[in-house]
Protein backbone atom coordinates (compact mmCIF):
# COMPACT_ATOMS: atom_id res chain seq x y z
CA UNK A 1 0.00 0.00 0.00
CA UNK A 2 2.98 2.35 1.03
CA UNK A 3 4.35 1.80 -2.59
CA UNK A 4 1.36 2.01 -4.55
CA UNK A 5 0.80 5.52 -2.95
CA UNK A 6 4.14 6.84 -3.58
CA UNK A 7 4.15 6.34 -7.00
CA UNK A 8 0.66 8.17 -7.04
CA UNK A 9 2.35 10.90 -5.47
CA UNK A 10 5.74 10.99 -7.52
CA UNK A 11 2.79 10.81 -10.65
CA UNK A 12 0.67 13.73 -9.05
CA UNK A 13 3.51 15.69 -7.50
CA UNK A 14 3.29 18.48 -9.73
CA UNK A 15 -0.36 19.17 -8.93
CA UNK A 16 0.31 18.87 -5.12
CA UNK A 17 2.75 21.07 -5.01
CA UNK A 18 0.46 23.79 -7.48
CA UNK A 19 -1.92 22.92 -4.61
CA UNK A 20 -0.05 23.71 -2.29
CA UNK A 21 1.20 26.75 -3.35
CA UNK A 22 -2.02 27.94 -4.06
CA UNK A 23 -3.30 27.40 -0.30
CA UNK A 24 -0.95 28.99 0.64
CA UNK A 25 -0.90 32.15 -0.95
CA UNK A 26 -4.96 32.04 -0.64
CA UNK A 27 -4.33 31.90 3.24
CA UNK A 28 -1.96 34.55 3.42
CA UNK A 29 -4.10 36.93 1.42
CA UNK A 30 -7.80 35.88 3.15
CA UNK A 31 -6.46 35.14 6.53
CA UNK A 32 -5.32 39.22 7.24
CA UNK A 33 -8.34 40.40 5.71
CA UNK A 34 -10.87 38.18 8.01
CA UNK A 35 -8.93 39.25 11.19
CA UNK A 36 -8.97 42.84 10.55
CA UNK A 37 -12.67 42.66 9.77
CA UNK A 38 -13.18 41.04 13.23
CA UNK A 39 -14.68 43.65 15.79
CA UNK A 40 -12.04 44.24 18.57
CA UNK A 41 -14.91 42.83 21.00
CA UNK A 42 -15.37 39.51 19.39
CA UNK A 43 -14.49 36.66 21.80
CA UNK A 44 -16.05 39.02 24.85
CA UNK A 45 -19.27 36.94 24.93
CA UNK A 46 -19.16 33.70 26.07
CA UNK A 47 -21.67 32.30 24.00
CA UNK A 48 -21.40 33.34 20.25
CA UNK A 49 -23.78 36.95 19.40
CA UNK A 50 -27.40 36.86 17.52
CA UNK A 51 -26.66 36.74 13.85
CA UNK A 52 -29.01 38.42 12.12
CA UNK A 53 -32.15 36.43 10.39
CA UNK A 54 -31.89 36.15 6.57
CA UNK A 55 -34.06 34.88 3.75
CA UNK A 56 -34.32 30.75 5.11
CA UNK A 57 -33.67 29.64 1.78
CA UNK A 58 -30.66 31.84 1.23
CA UNK A 59 -29.33 30.85 4.96
CA UNK A 60 -29.85 27.50 3.94
CA UNK A 61 -27.38 28.09 0.99
CA UNK A 62 -25.29 29.95 2.87
CA UNK A 63 -24.82 27.44 5.59
CA UNK A 64 -24.80 24.35 3.24
CA UNK A 65 -21.69 26.32 0.90
CA UNK A 66 -19.80 27.31 3.98
CA UNK A 67 -20.25 24.08 5.55
CA UNK A 68 -19.04 22.16 2.19
CA UNK A 69 -16.03 24.54 2.04
CA UNK A 70 -15.09 23.82 5.86
CA UNK A 71 -15.71 20.44 5.17
CA UNK A 72 -13.41 20.00 2.04
CA UNK A 73 -10.75 22.35 3.91
CA UNK A 74 -10.82 19.46 6.38
CA UNK A 75 -10.05 17.15 4.52
CA UNK A 76 -7.85 18.37 2.54
CA UNK A 77 -5.85 19.65 5.47
CA UNK A 78 -5.68 16.12 7.17
CA UNK A 79 -4.52 14.71 3.74
CA UNK A 80 -1.87 17.84 3.50
CA UNK A 81 -0.22 16.79 7.25
CA UNK A 82 1.24 13.86 5.62
CA UNK A 83 1.68 14.47 2.02
CA UNK A 84 3.66 18.36 0.84
CA UNK A 85 1.44 21.35 1.52
CA UNK A 86 -0.16 23.51 4.45
CA UNK A 87 -2.15 21.04 6.29
CA UNK A 88 -2.15 22.43 9.60
CA UNK A 89 -3.43 25.47 8.39
CA UNK A 90 -5.76 24.15 5.85
CA UNK A 91 -7.50 22.12 8.59
CA UNK A 92 -7.73 25.09 10.84
CA UNK A 93 -9.25 27.51 8.11
CA UNK A 94 -11.49 24.27 7.38
CA UNK A 95 -12.86 24.46 10.96
CA UNK A 96 -13.06 28.17 11.45
CA UNK A 97 -15.32 28.45 8.00
CA UNK A 98 -17.83 25.35 8.58
CA UNK A 99 -20.65 25.96 11.67
CA UNK A 100 -20.89 23.09 14.54
CA UNK A 101 -21.77 22.99 18.19
CA UNK A 102 -18.97 24.46 20.15
CA UNK A 103 -16.97 26.48 16.95
CA UNK A 104 -17.19 29.67 19.02
CA UNK A 105 -15.55 28.06 22.13
CA UNK A 106 -12.70 26.38 20.41
CA UNK A 107 -12.08 30.07 19.01
CA UNK A 108 -12.28 31.50 22.12
CA UNK A 109 -9.80 28.56 23.38
CA UNK A 110 -7.74 29.44 20.92
CA UNK A 111 -7.49 32.61 20.98
CA UNK A 112 -6.52 32.72 24.76
CA UNK A 113 -3.74 31.17 23.97
CA UNK A 114 -0.84 34.13 24.12
CA UNK A 115 1.13 33.41 20.97
CA UNK A 116 -2.37 33.06 19.00
CA UNK A 117 -3.86 36.09 20.69
CA UNK A 118 -0.35 37.97 19.96
CA UNK A 119 -0.09 36.88 15.85
CA UNK A 120 -3.51 37.92 15.35
CA UNK A 121 -3.21 41.45 16.86
CA UNK A 122 0.22 41.63 14.74
CA UNK A 123 -1.85 41.38 11.91
CA UNK A 124 -4.35 43.39 12.76
CA UNK A 125 -2.28 46.24 13.25
CA UNK A 126 -0.25 45.69 9.80
CA UNK A 127 -4.25 46.30 8.61
CA UNK A 128 -4.13 49.67 10.59
CA UNK A 129 -7.09 47.70 13.11
CA UNK A 130 -7.17 47.99 17.46
CA UNK A 131 -5.76 44.46 18.84
CA UNK A 132 -8.70 42.04 19.61
CA UNK A 133 -9.74 41.99 23.14
CA UNK A 134 -8.47 38.75 25.27
CA UNK A 135 -11.48 37.44 26.53
CA UNK A 136 -10.87 37.08 29.92
CA UNK A 137 -9.68 40.94 30.00
CA UNK A 138 -12.94 42.53 28.70
CA UNK A 139 -15.14 44.14 31.02
CA UNK A 140 -18.19 42.93 30.53
CA UNK A 141 -18.40 39.70 29.19
CA UNK A 142 -20.84 38.00 31.47
CA UNK A 143 -24.35 40.06 29.62
CA UNK A 144 -26.00 38.05 27.10
CA UNK A 145 -25.29 38.96 23.41
CA UNK A 146 -28.32 39.23 21.84
CA UNK A 147 -28.78 42.06 24.11
CA UNK A 148 -28.09 45.69 22.57
CA UNK A 149 -24.53 46.83 22.92
CA UNK A 150 -23.37 49.17 25.24
CA UNK A 151 -23.05 52.52 23.97
CA UNK A 152 -25.25 53.04 20.66
CA UNK A 153 -27.95 50.41 21.53
CA UNK A 154 -27.83 48.31 18.66
CA UNK A 155 -27.46 44.91 18.78
CA UNK A 156 -23.68 43.73 17.83
CA UNK A 157 -23.51 42.34 14.70
CA UNK A 158 -20.44 40.39 13.80
CA UNK A 159 -21.24 40.06 10.51
CA UNK A 160 -21.46 43.58 9.31
CA UNK A 161 -18.38 44.58 7.85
Amino acid sequence: MTAAWLDWLALHAAWALAFSVLGLVAALALLPLVLSRLPVDYFCARRRRAVPQRHPVLALALALLRNLIGGLLVLVGLITLFTPGQGLVTLLAGLMIANYPGKYALERWLIKRPRALSGVNWMRARSGQPPLLHPDECGDDETDPAQPAAGNGAPHDPYSH
